[in-house]
């Protein structure tokens, strides 16, 4: 069973994609994707299992061995990417069912779900993959699906938000695929193991640091890495709540999952130091924490905030991929999984004020946090764990990245992430006193709490958000272990 996992999860949710689009109007293709969803978290929790226990977890596709064949390879770094990706999936979908049904029109629903699964299939696909070129083909599946969701927000903005990711999309995977094409064009290979084993022959080549270029500059876009991240705020402010959740807390988690097993498993190691890549990380790193957390505190809609708060958040990632030590990596998975966490409940808990006043403009909010408190108190547990206070996950990925950054005597950037911190203070310090401090308007003194099938899936992810900055057994553990399986040198 375990060596059938990886297929299972491509599989089940690729058949239940165009299933869902064709079953009648209702909550029947909602039932589909809960389904699906939850069975593959649980397949996911099963590979994790599997890997962590047993070890790499390898699956021919067609019974072809590679590097003929298709190979899905499966060790701790991409299953614990696949358990983020489908647990975030089985709690957005619940979600889903009260906030899609109020931003969506009702006869789009059906085609809504089997987008969504679509884009699903292709995320898990490029954790699952050991294929390069298979990657790409996943990455346009995830991608072409992610336009067609943006573009359903309720304002027309989301069609020009959807257009303008598409551009930079494409242009992030035609990147891509070059850099693919010339690493190929010297290898002969296009399976991750194989390239691993055969680029150290020919890494002095223009050819191959051209394509390596090519392809860090690819997935930098679909990543939203500082400054190519100017299709991200508004794909996330326009698009519908459950799409903003879905996306901010999986697409760019995979982006940045390819990034480090490009970074760390298919070139040679420490090939990462030959070229000022790992420079080039810190210094976007930097400028993303400082720069777009300055640009959130002059947000007036509540989801750009958030939206900018992101990119600011791929900073501290990149930060960590800059240091390109044990400690650097590991820091940056345990806040690929944390950031996951806080960001989707804050989006969530944001939607839920949407589903109930139609906007979330600062200064229509005001007063709301005594009409709806166990919103306000998901928004105030969320954005401690984006500030990164002690007891909440958001801590323990600021502290492993100022432990890598000590471990570096890199002094300037432990001051980064403490500033990046104090602005973080900064932008979640007005939404909340809009929120709870601000005097309500009349129209929003009748206001009642979301329904409870908005607030379950919030509460979910905001108590994850404490287990996991108490109980760091599972992220910090399955982290460290994943560095060890990428080969990243201690420092």
């Amino acid at each position: 069973m375990p060596d059938h996992l990886s297929l299972l999860l491509v599989v089940i949710p690729l058949i239940a994609a165009p299933v869902a689009a064709i079953l009648p109007r209702g909550r029947l293709p909602w039932a589909t994707a809960l389904t699906v969803t939850s069975i593959c978290f649980i397949l996911a929790g099963m590979q994790l299992w599997a890997v962590v226990h047993d070890g790499v977890i390898s699956y021919e596709l067609g019974g072809w061995a590679p590097p003929w064949g298709i190979e899905y390879r499966i060790d701790a770094v991409n299953a614990f990417v696949a358990l983020i990706v489908s647990g975030i999936a089985a709690i957005t979908v619940p979600y889903a069912l009260l906030s899609a049904e109020k931003e969506i029109p009702e006869h789009q629903i059906p085609h809504f779900y089997s987008a969504f699964l679509l884009c699903f299939t292709g995320l898990l696909g490029i954790t699952q993959t050991g294929d390069i070129f298979n990657l790409f083909v996943f990455l346009e599946i995830s991608s072409l699906s992610s336009y067609a969701l943006i573009s359903l927000g309720q304002k027309r903005q989301a069609l020009t938000s959807a257009y303008q990711y598409l551009i930079m999309g494409t242009l992030g995977a035609t990147f891509f695929l070059i850099g693919v094409g010339l690493i190929y064009s010297q290898t002969g290979t296009l399976n991750m193991m194989d390239l691993a084993e055969r680029l150290p022959e020919v890494s002095g080549l223009n050819t191959v640091h051209t394509g390596f270029a090519f392809i860090m500059i690819g997935f930098a876009l679909k990543l939203a890495l500082f400054p190519l991240h100017l299709w991200l705020p508004n794909a996330y402010t326009y698009a519908p709540t459950v799409i903003t959740v879905f996306l901010a807390a999986t697409a760019t988690k995979v982006a940045l999952y390819v990034m480090l097993r490009v970074l760390f498993t298919v070139f040679p190691n420490g090939f990462i130091s030959t070229i000022p890549t790992g420079d080039l990380f810190i210094l976007s790193g930097m400028a993303g924490i400082i720069i777009a957390s300055v640009y959130a505190i002059y947000q007036v809609d509540v989801k750009r905030l958030l939206a900018y708060s992101s990119v600011a958040q791929i900073g501290y990632m990149a930060l960590g991929i800059g240091f390109a030590s044990a400690m650097g990596v590991t820091a940056t998975i345990i806040h690929l999984f944390n950031h996951a966490l806080m960001k989707g409940a804050l989006f969530m808990a944001v939607g839920a004020i949407i589903y109930r006043i139609g906007d979330c403009r600062m200064d229509n909010i005001q007063g709301l946090g005594r009409q709806m408190p166990w919103t306000f108190g998901a928004i105030v547990t969320g954005g401690l764990s984006l500030i990164g206070v002690p007891g909440t996950a958001g801590f323990i990925s600021k502290w492993y990245l100022v432990l890598a950054a000590l471990e570096q005597d890199a002094w300037i950037l432990v001051a980064v992430i403490l500033i990046g911190s104090l602005l973080a203070v900064i932008y979640m310090g007005r939404v909340i006193e809009a929120l709870y401090f601000k005097p309500a308007a009349e129209t929003n003194l009748a206001v009642k709490e979301a329904p409870i099938l908005l607030l379950a899936p919030t509460w979910v992810l905001v108590f994850a958000n404490i287990y996991f900055g108490l109980d760091t057994e599972l992220t910090v553990g399955v982290a460290e272990h994943a560095a060890q399986v990428l080969g990243v040198a201690a420092k």
